[in-house]
């Protein structure tokens, strides 16, 4: 069995074991919407009872979501769901969670928040200790489990994803995406700068915990490395660089920036407008929701420089893929068409 075997037969096994490894999380977040209904599980702090159902509603259809797109990046039936929608769902899907791994592992480790799963649920504090364990677990086995298994769907439907070095085709320089690029940046810094303690646009420091300051760093750092990557593929530098390289990560960071903050923009709008008494934010709410806003457009225009810059289609590539007569090849520095009836007949 060579090396291109192997990955795919782990990244097979990676995704049935990101669906199975989140069925608890979505158990879980069922019993709670329905001891809450029946009045016998508590509403979680800072929520009323609609609130509280609508939310974990929600988390229950991502939740569901996660593991249709897990099985999509192995049975069969998910090589005929048009490419573009598998794309962005793994795109926000991994953004979701394969960025939040080293948050997953360093937070227990060094002890900063112990109840951080309850604060990031919005549950309440009766939560058991299991149940925020197998939340835990979950999160990170998902993230885990597609971080292994959409490689290996994109090498099986397209072959030449990660082929190539970064500079091959001179670059594809694209202005809205390059000042995404330079927004990201600026964003990640102001992360970076929270979480190392900076209070400039900090409405309450006191406020502010060891685990959520962790937390805000390592979106920072996601949001500079996808700023990173982007100007790579766009500049066409360092030259020879493994494309896969700054592909994967620039995958990951835009993914990061787009998902989480535009998850975070309606909570932060929520208190911002409802002001709950028993909720507040440590940071100043208009000054962060217009970084989150500015988060989700500049993760959504850095997207196109990944996409295009090798193999992935765009819906218009698959409209006019569809057009083709059968046997068309395109041109990529080979002869533009089939030619191996026109040499059987020689």
């Amino acid at each position: 069995m060579d090396r291109v075997d192997r990955l795919d037969r782990v990244g097979r096994l990676a995704a049935y074991g990101a669906a199975l490894v989140m069925t608890p999380y979505a158990l879980i977040k069922i019993s709670w919407v329905v001891g809450s209904l029946a009045g016998l599980l508590p509403i979680g702090d800072g929520f009323d009872l609609t609130g509280w159902v609508v939310l974990n509603t929600v988390t229950i259809g991502m939740a569901a979501i996660g593991m249709a797109v897990a099985l999509a990046l192995v049975r069969p039936w998910g090589m005929r769901i048009p490419g573009p929608l598998v794309a962005f769902v793994a795109w926000v899907g991994t953004g979701f969670l394969v960025p939040l791994l080293p948050y997953a592992v360093l937070d227990p480790l060094l002890g900063l928040s112990g109840d951080a799963s309850q604060r990031h649920e919005g549950s309440g504090p009766a939560m058991p200790g299991w149940e925020a364990a197998l939340i835990q677990i979950s999160f990170v086995g998902m993230g885990l489990g597609l971080a292994l298994a959409l490689p290996a769907y994109l090498r099986r439907r397209w072959p030449e994803v990660f082929e190539g070095r970064v500079g091959d085709d001179g670059g594809r320089g694209r202005r809205p995406a390059l000042w995404a690029a330079a927004v990201a940046a600026v964003i990640g810094a102001v992360w970076v700068y929270w979480a190392l303690g900076g209070t400039a646009g900090v409405a309450r420091p006191a406020h502010q915990e060891a685990g959520g300051r962790l937390l805000t760093g390592v979106w920072g750092l996601w949001a500079l490395v996808a700023s990173a990557a982007t100007w790579m593929l766009s500049r066409g530098r360092p030259a020879r660089l493994p494309r896969w390289v700054p592909l994967s990560l620039g995958w990951l960071g835009t993914g990061s920036l787009f998902a989480w903050s535009g998850w975070r923009l309606p909570i932060t709008l929520y208190v911002a407008l409802a002001r709950p008494a028993d909720v507040s934010l440590p940071e100043n709410l208009a000054f962060v929701a217009v970084l989150q806003a500015a988060a989700v457009a500049a993760g959504a225009a850095m997207l196109p420089v990944l996409v295009r810059s090798r193999g992935i289609p765009t819906a218009r590539d698959a409209a006019k893929a569809s057009a083709r007569p059968p046997g068309f090849r395109p041109f990529r520095g080979q002869v533009p068409y089939d030619t191996s009836e026109l040499r059987r007949q020689r």
